[in-house]
């Protein structure tokens, strides 16, 4: 990082910092890391920003992330949206400070972009996995499974304990049965 980048950086910072002061929805991750909370705090129609600045910023964007834990109820494709909105919004400020313009850029957007978003995104997505347990159910009932005998099950099943686990001990070798089978040292080395 070069020192001009550095006090470019160190600078914006500064600024970002004095502009949010008080603003609850802003937050400071690290150094180089920011937070932006747009909507009505813990419902569904509310979302976080991420911008972390890489060693070059700001004469490339930052790395804009959706994925923070807070987003879990978000859409994926509201997720892709924002980010592509704030990527092409954020080529036009290259080599200059823009961490305050992207985050201003997009509480303009916010009521479009929310429009996307289910009112309960659990049962939107549980939907979805309803949808998708259905395929794989009809995929499962194509693939034919191999038919046992009961005699075939029934030998399968005294094989298994409670658990469907073969029980403890099972392939261990009876030493007694074993020398009895095979005999002693003696008997196999006749002495002359």
């Amino acid at each position: 990082m070069s020192t001009e980048t550095a006090a470019l950086q160190e600078e914006e910072r500064e600024a970002l910092l004095s502009i949010y002061e008080g603003d609850e929805f802003f937050r400071q991750i690290d150094s180089s890391t920011f937070q932006y909370k747009y909507g009505v705090n813990d419902s569904g129609k509310s979302f976080v920003l991420e911008l972390k600045w890489g060693p070059n910023y700001p004469e490339e964007l930052p790395v804009i992330n959706m994925d923070v834990f807070y987003n879990k109820h978000v859409i994926s494709s509201l997720k892709q949206k924002v980010i592509e909105l704030v990527k092409s919004e954020g080529e036009q400020f290259l080599g200059i400070s823009m961490t305050y313009s992207l985050f201003e850029f997009l509480k303009e957007k916010f009521e479009d972009l929310i429009a996307e978003q289910p009112e309960n995104p659990v049962e939107h997505e549980m939907d979805k996995l309803c949808i998708s347990e259905q395929d794989s159910s009809q995929n499962l009932k194509k693939e034919k499974k191999e038919q046992l005998t009961k005699a075939q099950k029934r030998r399968q099943w005294n094989r298994l304990d409670s658990k469907r686990e073969k029980p403890r001990g099972w392939n261990w070798v009876d030493i007694v049965k074993h020398l009895s089978q095979t005999g002693s040292k003696e008997d196999n080395n006749p002495v002359s």
